[in-house]
């Protein structure tokens, strides 16, 4: 081992020890791992410039996108700033798996005592609920040198990160609990097209969504028989993708394949004639972070699609960051990310008496969804209210204000509530539908067919829609609908406003509000939105 020489803590990178485990043993010393390091862009000012005056306002959103060589080459990580990190963890034995100057990362490998040698981390064993994991404590270290180049380090910590936002009906009332307010049919995603009005005479052709999952899988056979009843033959083209080591896993009806089969099947039915790309990663803050950015990257996919996620305090701020750069590389590569907003109100299921929004929802890239009870009558909807049934065990849509990202621009002017800290300020969601698991979306999972609900449902919907858009942008010479945020808010009319109902702390009203955004969406007026936008 070479002698140790000064280091000094990353900032945002302190972590807790997990809440609710027992450290067990120690970390073998021998164990092999992998780390992830992001980097700084270069040119981070020019990048800001970019994207205020190209996609940042309404008025200018017929900008031009970038390539992903130009981002790679304007924006991605310095060759001397890479080379930097490779020498650092050479000088420690560690091996670089792979280098990614567009992502701004370098993957390391090594052994256990290296890692602790390298970046001077506290790592132990930890055990709940029979779930076995490595975490870390405190902070990592780096040298002086490398504080103005890197912004993150990951793979020390394997703790469970996010959670899925999916319900499924009948599943999530406890003993005692309140009957429900609210009884409804379920919908098949087709029948939320028609009802939403979304475009009709396209397939999504030429778009590629590419979906984010920490767990589960799908079945081919479950597709194919699930889009076969819709009348959608052939199936779409859904294409598994394995980040970090993740994989396509189908087995547990009840638990991620819930989550997974609603996303490709709920965008799927909206957009049959886009490809799909779904990213399977581990569950922790390592690769749901490597399974961003390598979507991101990806230049077939044009949208995203997430439906995992945590309330903002349980994120490190060297990973809300990391996070935050990815989605902005999303908005100047024009590409469109929806994000679920949670299903448990607005402490998104915190037990420490404070309000919480969810991430990366609340990301300023990000387009937050939320969730509504959906009643209709001959076809038509008769009321659409805020989601809330905490009393009854089924969930509510989360929504507020973020603790951690400034009010956007976009969001001047609608009436954001105070934030909570010096630092906060954006509100969250920005649109929402139908996610009531009594009023949800008719799917099929491992074999069996089930009615699940959640904002999980919400993001591929969104998802799907913009295919739809974006293939009527293409095919009139138009370019992708790309970072949405500030068209949205600049067409309000184009939604259903949702005036009634509250997710606890926050209550529905006349125009944007913390429960369900700008509202439900009416889509041919969004198509309309962004063809008069295009060409202003």
């Amino acid at each position: 081992m070479p002698v140790p020489q000064p280091h000094v803590p990353l900032p945002g990178s302190h972590r807790e020890p997990p809440v609710d485990a027992r450290a067990v043993a120690a970390v073998d010393p021998q164990q092999e791992m992998t780390v992830t390091v992001y980097l700084r862009r270069r040119n981070e000012d020019e990048f800001r410039d970019y994207l205020e005056e190209n996609v940042g306002r309404a008025s200018h959103r017929a900008g031009r996108h970038l390539s992903h060589r130009e981002l790679a080459e304007r924006f991605g990580a310095g060759e001397p700033e890479m080379e930097a990190v490779e020498r650092f963890a050479s000088t420690y034995g560690l091996r670089v798996e792979r280098r990614d100057p567009a992502r701004r990362m370098v993957r390391l490998q090594g052994r256990a005592e290296q890692f602790v040698a390298a970046f001077r981390v506290t790592m132990q064993t930890y055990e709940t609920r029979g779930q076995v994991f490595r975490a870390r404590e405190g902070t990592i270290q780096v040298p002086p040198h490398l504080l103005d180049v890197v912004i993150g380090v990951f793979g020390f910590d394997h703790r469970p990160q996010a959670v899925p936002h999916f319900r499924i009906k009948g599943s999530g009332a406890p003993a005692g609990a309140a009957p429900r307010a609210v009884s409804g049919p379920s919908f098949n995603p087709t029948d939320l097209a028609d009802l939403y009005q979304f475009p009709a005479g396209v397939s999504g052709a030429g778009e590629t969504i590419g979906i984010i999952e920490l767990g589960g899988g799908y079945t081919p056979d479950d597709l194919q028989t699930y889009f076969a009843q819709l009348g959608i033959n052939p199936a779409p083209s859904v294409t598994s993708v394995s980040v970090d080591g993740g994989q396509n896993q189908p087995g547990d009806p009840t638990g991620a394949d819930g989550e997974v089969e609603l996303d490709i099947e709920v965008a799927g039915a909206i957009a049959p004639g886009a490809n799909q790309k779904v990213f399977f990663a581990p569950n922790t803050d390592q690769g749901f972070l490597d399974a961003v950015t390598q979507a991101v990257q990806d230049p077939d996919v044009t949208i995203i699609s997430i439906s995992w996620g945590q309330a903002e305090s349980g994120w490190t701020s060297q990973a809300l960051t990391s996070f935050n750069q990815a989605f902005q590389d999303a908005a100047a590569l024009g590409k469109t990310v929806f994000a679920a907003a949670g299903d448990n109100g607005s402490t998104d299921g915190q037990s420490d008496g404070q309000n919480h929004v969810d991430f990366p929802a609340s990301s300023p890239y990000v387009a937050g969804c939320g969730g509504t009870t959906l009643q209709t009558s001959g076809g038509q909807i008769t009321s659409e209210t805020v989601w809330n049934e905490l009393a009854s065990g089924d969930g509510a849509t989360g929504g507020g204000v973020s603790a951690v990202f400034p009010l956007p621009g976009y969001q001047q002017n609608v009436g954001v509530p105070p934030a909570p800290t010096a630092a906060g300020g954006r509100g969250v969601p920005d649109v929402a539908a139908d996610a009531d698991p009594e009023t949800g979306y008719n799917v099929l999972v491992d074999g069996q067919p089930t009615v699940v609900g959640g904002t999980s449902a919400v993001a591929p919907l969104y998802a799907g829609l913009f295919a739809l858009i974006n293939q009527t942008l293409h095919a009139q010479g138009k370019p992708r609908a790309g970072f949405v945020q500030p068209v949205l808010y600049a067409n309000a009319p184009a939604f259903h406003d949702i005036t009634q109902g509250n997710n606890g702390a926050f209550s529905a009203g006349p125009g944007w509000d913390a429960t369900t955004g700008l509202g439900s969406p009416i889509g041919r007026q969004i198509l309309a939105a962004f063809l008069q936008n295009a060409t202003s």
